[in-house]
């Protein structure tokens, strides 16, 4: 966790190099709001084909029906834009800390059955890289869409239902795949 956030603090450093005419964004990831997790981004221009998304997210709700969906996450990101910063197209690398509670999910087919009858709670980091574009709306509004792929390595607790106290193991699991997806809504501060 300490590394997290003295990278965090890192990369928030290197904005204090670029203060004159410095833009900054913010940002809501629509796919988090369709799963009610609550959510805040900030970009900042770090030159004018650079910038920083520093991404934060919160799902404290705990359903009735015995289902868990709660964690928090961070998943900050440098851009280089091909155009000019918030402008088309973009190419990233990001870094990515999340902690979980997460099982009892219903009995869709594209669940599988361990997250329907088990639940996780640990951590993840890792990192990955990224592709997205941004189409402006209005002078200080726009859309973004970006998919990325990394890995995460996950230290979890198994536990045999979503409100069952007893542990069925301490494991860890290294994951290669997507790490990141995103719809939000942007509006330009600066």
């Amino acid at each position: 966790m300490k590394k997290v956030i003295i990278l965090i603090v890192l990369m928030l450093g290197c904005v204090a190099f670029e203060s004159k005419a410095q833009k900054i964004a913010l940002k809501s990831n629509l796919l988090y709001d369709a799963t009610t997790t609550m959510n805040l981004g900030l970009e900042f221009g770090l030159a004018r084909k650079w910038t920083l998304d520093v991404p934060v997210n919160y799902n404290p709700w705990k359903p009735d029906n015995g289902r868990r969906l709660r964690h928090w996450g961070v998943q900050p990101e440098v851009r280089y834009w091909f155009c000019e910063s918030f402008r088309r197209t973009f190419i990233g690398v990001h870094g990515h800390y999340a902690d979980f509670n997460v099982g009892g999910f219903p009995d869709w087919s594209f669940i599988s059955e361990n997250m329907q009858n088990t639940r996780y709670q640990g951590h993840l980091y890792g990192g990955g890289i990224s592709i997205g574009h941004s189409w402006i709306l209005r002078k200080r509004w726009s859309i973004e869409a970006s998919v990325g792929v990394g890995y995460a390595h996950i230290v979890y607790e198994k536990y045999p239902c979503a409100t069952c106290g007893t542990k069925l193991k301490d494991s860890s699991k290294n994951y290669f795949g997507p790490t990141k997806a995103s719809v939000s809504l942007i509006y330009v501060i600066k």
